[in-house]
């Protein structure tokens, strides 16, 4: 059976210097791909971070992978934007996911729910958190479920 390592990616909507992040993110990509049988790196798709953290994913893969690595989008339900670009979605991402936790909650609530289900999934999870917020509170999340966290932005 194949030994599957799971990264998810959490960070707020806005963040300065996404070139300096990319430059710490690249070699722990590179370490992961390089030291485990299969990764599987789990990202939304709600801001600045979560969009560096997908194109460098997307660049380690190409540089580093040989099919053992895989980028999944996992939304908290069927966004229109989705729906309506289904296509250059699954084109960029090996695969695009519903998170059922989330579908089923209240709108408000549906982030989180997607949130706390990537990192119950997780291995390992990697963000860039500077204040509070819900990125913050998902990587609180995982360390009370003892995950290992990493901060580029320590």
């Amino acid at each position: 059976m194949l030994d599957v390592y799971t990264v998810s990616f959490f960070g707020h909507r806005e963040i300065s210097n996404l070139f300096a992040l990319e430059d710490k993110l690249m070699p722990i990509l590179r370490e992961l791909i390089n030291s485990k049988e299969y990764v599987e790196f789990l990202v939304g798709r709600d801001g600045d971070f979560d969009q560096l953290a997908a194109s460098t994913v997307k660049a380690a893969i190409r540089e580093y992978a040989s099919g053992n690595a895989s980028l999944i989008l996992v939304l908290p339900y069927e966004r229109a934007k989705y729906r309506d670009n289904k296509e250059s979605f699954e084109e960029y991402y090996d695969e695009v996911q519903i998170c059922y936790e989330s579908s089923q909650a209240h709108p408000k609530a549906a982030i989180f729910e997607r949130n706390k289900s990537m990192v119950d999934r997780s291995d390992l999870v990697i963000c860039a958190i500077e204040h509070s917020g819900g990125a913050a509170k998902a990587v609180r999340y995982a360390e009370q479920q003892g995950k290992k966290t990493v901060n580029l932005l320590e």
